[in-house]
């Protein structure tokens, strides 16, 4: 059995940190517990990284930006490729992986894992397209333009989507030709180091990526080594705010996607039915567990009883279950603290006076299983805009139902709190959709569907929900910087002190 095939299939070994092409020992012997949320067994152990870590591996990435950085990029658009398919060959591992440490269903992330291989390619292609420009300009001057990387770039991943978020951020950094030290969510960090290990298995040189393992004092480490040039962080609004002054202290550009409060507004003239399996999909996929999650529902007033009614018996018959089994239709959330803060939301949204329409019986579920962190599909009507339900993300499978009835009471609504990433509109009325669209705040918004993703997509929030982009040519362009080479081409040359007037 290969290294890698050991990986998936032994994970409870605890192989310490990889960098430089390699796995690579601790310097102390501090570890933290990886759970099954689906059961609350013990799945492995990962070692904290120190400063001496977090060092070593940003020293690895040096010297792999070395070697990394002066490939022509066609030839890393093949080392890239070459990853891809590595990658592709692995997904159904991945996928068991995936399923273990995060709790999603298998059923899910068999159909996430099978997109992943697209953004290797994507960046991989576009990468070759990065072109400068020249221009004659005045006085007897050309200019010309050129993208260079900037060095070793932290990535900072979180639990709930480890792999696809991960490769997100590392296509684009390495396409445009830097290397990456990988701080991954001590919740999932195991896929990370298997990713890192695959890309040397498919010829990357090493040192291109590298991952260190720990808690909040390991990322901060890492974002405050000097040799790191870039901050890619996917994680909450408070950590997110940590973050970026770190990176504005250092003077080092960041993109930080962070929190949200998804609002779905739902039009009078919707098509019912894929409205119905457009919130479901929004609410309850990844156990309610993403960024964009639609948590807070903004529903026509004419079709409010009907639609939370048809929603709440969907909900109520959605599987949850043992995520490795193909009828599971919904599993844990990540943790006891995630489960536990759910409880609360669902008990003060009760006490504020909402209704309770869907999730109102405990999981009923046999051992093991009946020690994870479950949450049945939770519905409650008539929130009120004041509400913490209404205002507080809970990414978990809790949702809310507010009645609109004009479109200005719709947008006021759907504006409120101070996050601004994903939201969706459902109008059969495509000027009304448009509309509406103009005038929500966030960074992505879908028209008749909810979290389709492509790495064509650009992907963002505002205000409390991050800065920067991921995905496209944006994400490309961010990792890079454009240097101006200006060459005289005038004759003779221009002494100042000795009288010339020319200037500029």
């Amino acid at each position: 059995m290969s290294e890698i095939a050991d990986l998936f299939f032994k994970p409870k070994i605890n192989r310490g940190f990889f960098y430089g092409g390699g796995f690579q020992n601790p310097t102390c012997e501090e570890t933290i517990e990886v759970h099954n949320p689906a059961t609350a067994e013990l799945f492995t152990h990962v070692s904290v990284a120190g400063k001496d870590d977090v060092t070593a591996a940003v020293r690895a990435a040096r010297a792999g930006f070395e070697i990394w950085s002066k490939i022509d990029p066609i030839d890393r658009a093949r080392h890239l490729r070459k990853f891809a398919d590595v990658i592709e060959k692995n997904i159904p591992n991945l996928a068991l992986l995936e399923t273990e440490v995060t709790g999603r269903s298998i059923k899910e992330m068999h159909a996430q894992m099978a997109r992943i291989p697209e953004w290797v390619e994507y960046f991989a292609g576009i990468a070759m397209g990065l072109e400068g420009e020249s221009n004659v300009v005045k006085g007897g001057y050309v200019t010309m333009t050129h993208y260079e990387p900037l060095g070793p770039v932290a990535l900072l991943t979180p639990w709930n989507h480890p792999v696809l978020i991960l490769v997100k951020k590392m296509a684009a950094a390495l396409a445009a030709g830097n290397t990456c030290v990988i701080k991954p969510s001590e919740l999932a960090p195991v896929s990370s180091l298997v990713l890192a290990a695959l890309a040397t298995e498919a010829g990357l040189p090493a040192g291109v990526v590298n991952v260190v393992t720990g808690g909040p004092v390991t990322g901060m480490e890492l974002c405050g080594a000097e040799d790191i040039h870039y901050i890619d962080l996917t994680g909450g609004t408070a950590t997110g705010r940590k973050v970026a002054a770190q990176a504005g202290e250092r003077l080092i550009r960041s993109t930080m996607e962070l929190g949200g409060k998804t609002s779905i507004i739902i039009c009078e003239d919707a098509d019912f039915d894929g409205a119905i399996a457009g919130a479901l999909f929004s609410a309850f996929v990844a156990s309610g567990q993403t960024c964009v999650s639609g948590s807070r529902f903004i529903v026509h007033r004419s079709i409010y009883d009907r639609f939370t009614d048809a929603l709440a018996v969907r909900a109520d018959a959605i599987v949850i279950g043992d995520p490795m089994a193909e009828i599971t239709q919904m599993g844990p959330v990540i943790s006891k603290a995630s489960q536990v803060r759910c409880l609360r939301m669902i008990g003060k949204a009760k006490a504020d006076g909402a209704v309770q329409i869907a999730g109102l019986t405990s999981p009923d579920l046999t051992a093991p299983f009946d020690k994870g962190f479950y949450i049945r599909p939770t519905i409650f009507k008539d929130v009120q805009s004041d509400h913490e339900l209404f205002l507080e993300e809970v990414f978990g499978p809790v949702i809310s139902m507010t009645p609109y009835t004009t479109e200005a009471e719709a947008l006021e609504l759907a504006n409120t709190g101070n996050f601004g990433l994903g939201l969706s509109i459902w109008s059969r009325d495509i000027a009304r959709a448009h509309r509406l669209s103009l005038g929500v705040r966030g960074g992505v918004v879908w028209l008749n569907d909810h979290h389709r993703n492509d790495p064509r997509s650009v992907w963002g929030g505002v205000r409390d929900s991050g800065f920067g982009k991921e995905n496209g040519w944006d994400a490309l362009k961010a990792y890079t910087t454009k240097k101006s080479v200006v060459v005289r081409t005038a004759p003779g040359y221009d002494d100042w002190f000795a009288g010339s007037t020319r200037y500029g």
